[in-house]
């Protein structure tokens, strides 16, 4: 028991401090960003220019102003720390999977002459992955952590729908696909059944 408590102690602490330091990190480069003329926002996605390929995994960290990278802070927090419980191996590979796929969701269907960036996406993904990562693993805590996540981030949804030229809803729709995806390419494999004991009478 001690020894459960105190690895389940010692994940928290990690996901925690992943989860504060990258939160940490949106906050400076938006400071570097703000201190240099938004010299970072080159590094958004414009849709479908080879060049701009490189710039997927870079734009999931950047962010158009104060109020923009605020409003993805609290809920990056939270859902990232939930998801970096079940291992920080496991959560970057879901976070890759999430920032590739919405980030080529953008360059592929983003409207021409625009620039994407922010954390959005990622919010969507992992909201994504821990809404199903209960029922693809088939573990009965997660299924109850991801109906929590759904009734408090629901509205979370709206996002995906074109309903603001300014929100880049292509990144949450394909960031929200990316997190599905995710859950079940990095699925936890069942435990073996023990032998079945006989009883005799």
């Amino acid at each position: 028991m001690t020894v459960t408590r105190t690895s389940a102690t010692a994940r928290a602490v990690t996901a925690g401090g992943v989860m504060i330091a990258w939160v940490a990190l949106l906050w400076l480069l938006e400071g570097i960003d703000m201190a240099t003329g938004n010299s970072l926002d080159a590094y958004g996605v414009s849709p479908r220019e080879p060049a701009e390929l490189a710039d997927v995994v870079p734009s999931a960290f950047l962010h158009s102003g104060w109020e923009h990278v605020a409003s993805n802070s609290l809920p990056l927090l939270v859902l990232g720390f939930i998801a970096a419980l079940g291992g920080i191996r496991r959560f970057a590979a879901v976070v890759l999977v999430v920032i590739v796929t919405a980030g080529l969701g953008v360059w592929l269907t983003a409207p021409p002459n625009t620039v994407t960036l922010g954390a959005s996406g990622v919010v969507f993904g992992l909201f994504g992955y821990l809404l199903v990562r209960g029922f693809v693993d088939r573990r009965p805590l997660d299924i109850v952590v991801g109906v929590i996540i759904a009734a408090v981030y629901g509205s979370l949804l709206w996002g995906v729908l074109p309903t603001d030229s300014g929100i880049s809803w292509q990144g949450h729709l394909f960031g929200l696909l990316g997190g599905v995806v995710a859950a079940f390419a990095f699925r936890r494999p069942r435990r073996p059944e023990g032998p079945k004991g006989y009883v005799t009478v």
